[in-house]
């Protein structure tokens, strides 16, 4: 081995007895440079990694359970169940919808609400790490409640006891049928149809029929039970009008000035904060994302508007989320839309998030029910995270580039120095040099380009990103969802990079080692 070696140092030399030739400096510089700028793209792109990664999970919890309807009302029961499942450390409900909240003239939509459960939170989300200013405590008043399912005025249990009340049955008992008789099925009756009988049977309960040509008189037979007497009231029609007008005193139109005034909780978002011009303290008013009104569940239902207290304000350094995401109290949340006690999903945190996937799966394999299904934190952001992961290989791939050019200036070098060093080549076979010695000669020259140009290489792109990460690179929050250039230092990155240009210079002198080794001496002097 030592032959080889020091036939390679000597033919690195200058002729001018420099340290090295000019060939040799510019293999090693085009190598450097190459390792220099992947492994500080590799850094940079593993940073915006990272840095999404944990904006999201400080936010977000890391396993979802969701159901195939609007009505979780269960999931008391299946938070119970799921506490035994290995790896889940916290446990929560939560309950989000879109919505518009409005503070004095200034208006923001698409803002998500979330409702959680303030004794639960801290267990799933890293919401607490994330205040900036104020704090959660108050997010759920005192004595407070999970809102009751509104019935509808419409809906067929009220419209069948009010037919109930018209025949003179009790509501509660249940309707009875003579011995031995069968009620004939009835045909369904339209829906407007149906609706104007619904009406009428709420609105005059007991009120008995009558003949449309025959307009009730005084002279007529009424049913036992119905009301007598005069419709005209006492003193007749003539009213007075009182010597003061009483103008009733205008609604305040800020519930938050009164200090009497109890109001719910609600953390926002730097963002949105100052997008809305609010501080801690300051009343925001939240109002479900429906234009006029709706015919929901047979009943006819306004947009749902409630005034909140902002308690404090959170900085998860990722735009998309300090302008678009409020936290409220759970049953608060719920009180907007007309489902009771029902959440959105049960949302989970794991000890080890990698392994967020397979504990998904053993959740989903636990339920075994078609009704209910798992998202890890990575399918749930499935498009963002698979667009950073593609960027970050196509990136390392162009630039990788870099470094094979630099393996054929360290090809074209050792091409030059094959060329250039024929006759002594072939003085040396001729003098009893192996085959293998020169090939492993010129492959050592060639090793030695690619090993030094890493290690330089490799110094230069850990000076950038210490660099980088120093001056923290300024970025605009809008356009790139965080405020600075993230930047990841991982050794097996470098480690990577480094064996990589290593292996791509030493498969560039394998050519000319192997010309070079198949050199006949005849030959070579023949050309002299």
């Amino acid at each position: 081995m030592g032959f080889p070696i020091d036939l390679a140092l000597r033919y690195m030399r200058s002729k001018r007895r420099g340290f090295v030739s000019v060939g040799t400096a510019f293999a090693v510089i085009g190598v450097a440079l190459g390792v220099c700028a992947l492994t500080t793209v590799i850094a940079v792109t593993g940073g915006f990694r990272k840095e999404f990664r944990d904006k999201v999970l400080g936010v977000n919890a890391h396993v979802l359970i969701l159901k195939y309807s609007s009505d979780f009302r269960e999931y008391r029961d299946l938070i119970k169940k799921m506490k035994g499942v290995p790896g889940v450390t916290g446990i929560a409900p939560f309950v989000i919808n879109p919505m518009m909240v409005t503070h004095g003239e200034r208006t923001a939509t698409g803002v998500l609400l979330k409702g959680v459960d303030p004794e639960r939170v801290n267990q799933v989300l890293d919401l607490p790490r994330h205040i900036v200013k104020g704090s959660l405590q108050g997010l759920r008043l005192s004595g407070a409640v999970p809102p009751e399912r509104r019935r509808s005025k419409f809906s067929s249990s009220t419209s069948d006891k009010g037919r109930e009340k018209a025949a003179g049955r009790s509501v509660d008992s249940p309707p009875t049928a003579e011995i031995g008789s069968a009620a004939p099925p009835q045909e369904p009756k339209p829906f407007l149809q149906q609706l104007a009988q619904d009406m009428a049977a709420d609105e005059l309960p007991g009120a008995p029929s009558l003949p449309e040509d025959d307009p009730p008189g005084l002279d007529d037979d009424l049913p036992a039970g119905a009301p007598q007497g005069s419709i005209v009231p006492e003193g007749g029609y003539e009213s007075t009008l009182p010597e003061d007008d009483l103008i009733p005193l205008p609604e305040n139109p800020d519930p938050c000035s009164v200090k009497e005034s109890v109001l719910p909780g609600i953390v926002i978002g730097a963002g949105l904060a100052k997008n809305l011009s609010v501080g801690i303290g300051g009343c925001v008013q939240v109002t479900s994302p429906t234009i006029g009104f709706t015919y929901v569940r047979g009943a006819i239902r306004a947009p749902v508007a409630k005034q909140f207290r902002v308690i404090a304000i959170f900085d998860a350094g990722f735009d998309q989320y300090d302008s678009k995401l409020v936290y409220t109290d759970l049953y608060e949340a719920q009180a907007f839309y007309d489902t009771g006690d029902s959440v959105t999903g049960i949302e989970m945190k794991v000890a080890d998030t990698d392994r967020a996937k397979e504990i998904a799966a053993d959740i989903e394999e636990r339920l075994s029910n078609g009704i209910y299904h798992t998202m890890d934190w990575e399918e749930l952001n499935h498009g963002l995270f698979t667009a950073l992961r593609i960027q970050q290989i196509m990136m390392s791939l162009i630039l990788a580039l870099i470094i094979v050019v630099a393996a054929f200036t360290v090809l074209a070098t050792l091409i030059i120095v094959v060329l250039d060093k024929r006759k002594e080549i072939a003085v040396l076979k001729a003098m009893g040099a192996t085959n293998s010695a020169i090939l492993r000669a010129f492959i050592y020259q060639g090793g030695i380009i690619g090993a030094f140009g890493t290690a330089l290489g490799l110094a230069l792109g850990y000076a950038a990103c210490m660099a980088l990460t120093t001056y923290r690179f300024p970025l605009d929050p809008k356009v790139y969802f965080i405020s600075k250039l993230p930047v990841q230092l991982e050794w097996s990155a470098f480690a990577l990079v480094g064996a990589f240009a290593i292996m791509v210079c030493l498969a560039g002198s394998f050519w000319p080692a192997l010309h070079a080794a198949t050199l006949r001496p005849a030959e070579a002097f023949r050309e002299q």
